[in-house]
């Protein structure tokens, strides 16, 4: 079971815990506390008003929703691209074996939406938040245009290549911006959100595509695209600020530690950490121009190299890998479905491409579905076991609210696959599409919130993992979803992802009531781990090992 600390003493909360235990909540007016401390810089993003902060969300999440609008959107008119580029089926006796060439125009972007995240992440560190945002949405625009506008294969595929490293950089920000600008106890929503997003942007991108398809030509969806990320571009340029803040954590150890001065919170009385810090030299705020400056200074000195390689060696911890295979084994049997849902609804139904499109409605309600039972039905879920806890928090907390995707992820699959093999009614394989959406956003969010909470000090580069890995398993599945099926069949080959989702999300259980010791810096497990972590990368790279040693130590 999570780790439970009883004891309600902050006297007799010293003892060590792992990366992820906090006080949440004050042993005397069980108030919550505020997780990281706000200092009194009114420039601290967490001094922000919750009105502009709710803002700043949703421009990052309607950022993510277009990344993965134009990634996935064009696949609704996959027969006709095919046609375009390489013949129609009339005069092309290979069109079957074509539509595979053109699903790579979809599945490569997916494919690089992750690995572009190895490329951001160092500079996003390093650099700050806003000159990526800035820099990847511009170049997300441009290969937007591109991309309408190719007339061979090979410059579509180039524009879909470079789009997928220009989106890959949203998915990474999202998360490190929401973290910077919330505090711990209302992450669990906001992140429900942007998972929402993330997972309706393909959903929204494919019935937009598909209703457009009806008249239009397949490039009109690049037009209309490029104009909504245009315009969210222009709000990104000219509204959004550097959200990255350097803050002195003292203040928040000491809550972690129970060494905080006794204080009664209800009644608002001033802490002796209040009046240090009230005691200080209060900085002015920045203009508006000054916070829109694209470049702000350099925040951290570790090298660029260092800031790469640690994601690919934060794979080996146990919470990380399982979760990334919860989100390869979610969404990347949804990227599956829809490299060649198109086709398959065209055989089983015979739908046209905007009829298809409309079945992604079924998606949009499953994720938004799930942004409560992944957000604020976890954040609940874990609070009432702070409570019984004594305040303290452990990210293990949150897991039970995962097994109801044990339960609709691989339901979602044997409903598709059922559907399309059987030739059901369509509403069958709908409800699929439906619950499958729902799955992605309850489990990943719940299964990413998990593992920044145990790893806290390197949430950036472990979501970087997650996000990198989760898109090459993805790409992976996608890449050979349709020669699956052309061998098993959709009721075998999907009966098959159905398993191997059950499987993987199931493994929650486990890490829930032995999830803390794997993360114990006192543990067994997590020495075993530290030894990889520790020598290996301290023999090619001595700075990289000393960083894990002062931040894991």
């Amino acid at each position: 079971m999570a780790h439970t600390t009883p004891l309600r003493n902050p006297e007799d909360t010293k003892k060590t815990h792992n990366l992820g235990s906090l006080q949440l909540r004050h042993h005397e007016s069980n108030q919550i506390i505020l997780i990281p401390t706000p200092t009194n810089d009114p420039n601290d993003p967490l001094n922000w008003s919750a009105r502009y902060r709710w803002y700043i969300a949703v421009v990052v999440c309607a950022a993510i929703f277009f990344c993965n609008f134009l990634a996935a959107g064009p696949t609704v008119a996959i027969l006709e691209i095919t046609a375009d580029f390489y013949g129609a089926p009339q005069e092309n006796p290979n069109f079957v074996a074509d539509i595979s060439k053109t699903a790579y125009f979809f599945t490569t972007t997916a494919l690089m939406q992750g690995m572009g995240a190895f490329f951001w992440m160092p500079l996003i560190i390093k650099y700050g938040r806003r000159p990526v945002y800035v820099s990847s949405f511009v170049l997300y625009t441009i290969c937007a245009v591109w991309a309408g506008a190719s007339m061979t294969p090979g410059s579509e595929l180039a524009s879909r290549i470079i789009m997928g490293v220009a989106a890959g950089a949203a998915e990474v920000l999202a998360p490190l911006t929401l973290s910077d600008i919330f505090f711990l106890h209302e992450r669990g929503t906001v992140m429900g959100v942007y998972t929402c997003a993330l997972s309706a942007g393909v959903s929204g991108g494919i019935i937009v595509s598909g209703l457009i398809s009806i008249k239009h030509n397949w490039r009109v969806i690049y037009w209309v695209s490029t104009a909504l990320i245009g315009a969210c571009t222009i709000l990104v340029i000219f509204t959004f600020p550097e959200t990255i803040y350097l803050r002195d954590d003292t203040a928040t150890e000491a809550i972690r530690s129970g060494e905080e001065t006794k204080v009664d919170m209800a009644k608002n009385e001033v802490t002796e950490t209040e009046e240090a810090a009230a005691s200080m030299v209060i900085p002015e705020k920045r203009s508006y121009l000054s916070s829109l400056r694209l470049y702000s200074g350099i925040y951290t000195q570790e090298s660029i190299l260092t800031l790469f390689i640690r994601p690919v060696v934060l794979f080996i911890l146990p919470q990380v890998f399982w979760a990334t295979l919860v989100m390869a084994g979610t969404i990347g049997f949804l990227v599956a479905i829809t490299s060649n849902f198109g086709s398959a609804f065209s055989e089983a139904y015979n739908f046209q491409p905007w009829q298809s499109g409309l079945c992604f409605i079924a998606a949009l309600i499953g994720a938004f579905i799930g942004i409560f039972v992944g957000g604020k039905f976890s954040d609940w879920v874990a609070d009432i076991q702070t409570r019984r806890n004594g305040g303290i928090r452990e990210p293990e907390m949150r897991l039970p609210a995962i097994l109801v995707s044990v339960v609709t992820a691989p339901l979602a699959l044997v409903l598709y696959g059922v559907g399309i093999h059987y030739k059901l009614h369509w509403i069958c394989a709908t409800i699929g599409l439906g619950l499958i959406n729902f799955s992605i956003v309850q489990a990943t969010n719940i299964s990413l919130v998990y593992t920044i909470d145990c790893y806290r000090p390197v949430s950036g580069e472990i979501t970087v993992t997650q996000m990198a890995f989760k898109s090459a398993l993805g790409f992976l599945l996608s890449f050979y979803t349709n020669t699956w099926v052309l061998k098993s069949g959709y009721l075998n080959a999907y009966g098959a992802m159905a398993g191997i989702s059950g499987g993987l999300l199931v493994l929650g259980v486990p890490f829930y009531f032995w999830g803390h010791s794997m993360a114990s810096p006192g543990s067994r497990s997590f020495r075993g781990t530290a030894l990889i972590l520790y020598l290996r990368p301290g023999i090619l790279f001595p700075k990289l090992s000393n960083m894990y040693r002062e931040r894991f130590s």
